[in-house]
């Protein structure tokens, strides 16, 4: 049975859909939780900022390079078995970090989750290109982007209230309840055959070494990362021209419409993620709202994002992705506008800035998503989703560090001014984006 024809028999894709969704959210909820805990980590341990920064930059790390494997895996190996490894290896190490009491169990912990929770969101968005019918797919993954977006905004409400209550440790347990949907995925994921091929490791070791030195570039700024991102990046495109199965397709890089959505998501996660780095700080410097208080400002955004999942489905179905893609950027400069006339103004006006900010995120992550299944070949499809998904964990480290750069020129004291230039860059970002799509929709209607 082909996998679209799979797609119109199984009567049990939505129900799959949901509870991958469930796990995506409580996976991504995990990553946020632990930024509002990490004060209270470097008062324990009696450590640096710098040091305790890898909790956070590590996770990252790990999770840009894992996820990338997982769906290149995906190609050969069923996709119900990966998940249910993923899911094992993050809910052990869940247990684990329970249980640490010194910094490098924990940053091993946090490290072990991140190996486990690359499967879950990339593989999902797998599963939708691969089994869900065109006709139906953009509910699908504006499904599973809202997840993420309402993971990303329950994680500081819940790391704040956990964490100032309980402890740190405690958060390793809200995420141990992931282990409960193994038996529930077993059940309603395909069962697939696993198909003969080549798995290229040098070349995996080459990209995940590459990113990892890109990414601490981007968070010291030291010129010797750079020279090694360059190094191993070279090598990866040596070896890519070399063998006939390499790690990352080199049709993927020439196809210039495939290049251009990467571009636009790119820049959508830098503007997400900066504003996520700067709310907060602008939040406390400016108004002086507590953690707990700015993760329920932040909370109606990712609210509406997950109920509206729904209604961006219908759209992406309805009208076609182009169109809700420029949707989303329109909404998306219209939060960066609030952000920089009004949010000096109320944190009220920051709640609201934010609430088109998650809506609009949302909606260029899962119509963007659903273009790249429309015109990528079925045996592209996984390896297109997984390296989308790695330009997305390094839009994200690269906007947190951005936002957080921008704001230190503007001095110790954290003046308006210095949140207002930050959002000022951030239009000019979608403004960017927006152009990318005006070319893209050109591209695609001379096809």
């Amino acid at each position: 049975m082909t996998s679209d024809q799979h797609a119109q028999a199984s009567p049990s894709h939505t129900k799959t859909i949901l509870f991958l969704s469930l796990t995506i959210w409580l996976v991504v909820m995990n990553t946020t939780m632990f930024n509002v805990a990490l004060p209270n980590v470097l008062k324990d341990f009696s450590l640096a900022p710098s040091e305790g920064a890898w909790i956070v930059s590590g996770y990252s790390i790990v999770l840009a390079i894992c996820t990338i494997t997982y769906t290149r895996l995906a190609d050969y190996i069923p996709i119900r078995r990966l998940l249910i490894l993923g899911i094992t290896i993050f809910g052990v190490a869940s247990f684990t970090g329970f249980f640490a009491h010194t910094f490098a169990w924990l940053l091993l912990s946090r490290l072990f989750q991140a190996a486990g929770a690359a499967a879950i969101p990339g593989l999902s968005m797998v599963f939708a290109g691969r089994f869900i019918p065109l006709h139906r797919r953009g509910r699908a993954l504006a499904m599973i982007a809202s997840a993420s977006s309402l993971g990303f905004g329950l994680g500081p409400v819940v790391g704040g209230v956990i964490t100032d209550y309980l402890n740190w440790n405690y958060l390793f347990l809200v995420t141990l309840c992931v282990l409960g949907m193994i038996p529930v995925l077993y059940r309603f994921l395909p069962n697939e055959t696993t198909r003969k091929g080549y798995f290229d490791v040098w070349g995996g070791l080459l990209t995940g070494v590459g990113i990892t030195f890109f990414l601490l570039f981007i968070s010291t700024f030291h010129w010797y990362y750079l020279a090694g991102a360059v190094v191993f990046f070279g090598g990866l495109w040596i070896r890519i021209h070399k063998i006939e199965l390499p790690f990352i397709q080199p049709s993927l890089i020439r196809d210039k419409g495939y290049r251009q959505i990467l571009y636009m998501s790119f820049l959508g996660f830098v503007t997400h993620f900066a504003i996520l780095i700067v709310m907060p700080l602008m939040l406390q410097h400016v108004f002086g709202k507590n953690p707990t208080a700015v993760g329920f400002i932040i909370f109606p955004g990712a609210m509406l994002s997950a109920v509206a999942a729904i209604f961006v489905g219908r759209l992406i179905d309805r009208y076609g992705n182009i169109r809700v893609m420029f949707l989303a950027h329109i909404l998306l400069i219209l939060s960066t506008i609030i952000f920089y006339f009004l949010s000096p103004k109320s944190e009220y006006m920051i709640m609201l800035a934010y609430m088109f900010t998650s809506f609009g995120f949302s909606s260029l992550s899962s119509s963007s998503t659903n273009e790249v299944s429309r015109v990528m070949s079925k045996e592209l499809t996984a390896s297109g989703i997984g390296m989308k998904q790695l330009i997305h964990y390094v839009g994200s480290a690269s906007g947190s560090v951005l936002g957080g750069i921008i704001v230190e020129f503007g001095g110790a004291d954290f003046p308006v001014s210095s949140f207002q230039n930050t959002f000022l860059v951030l239009i000019g970002f979608m403004m960017l984006s927006l152009l990318l799509l005006f070319l893209y929709r050109r591209q695609d209607n001379k096809r």
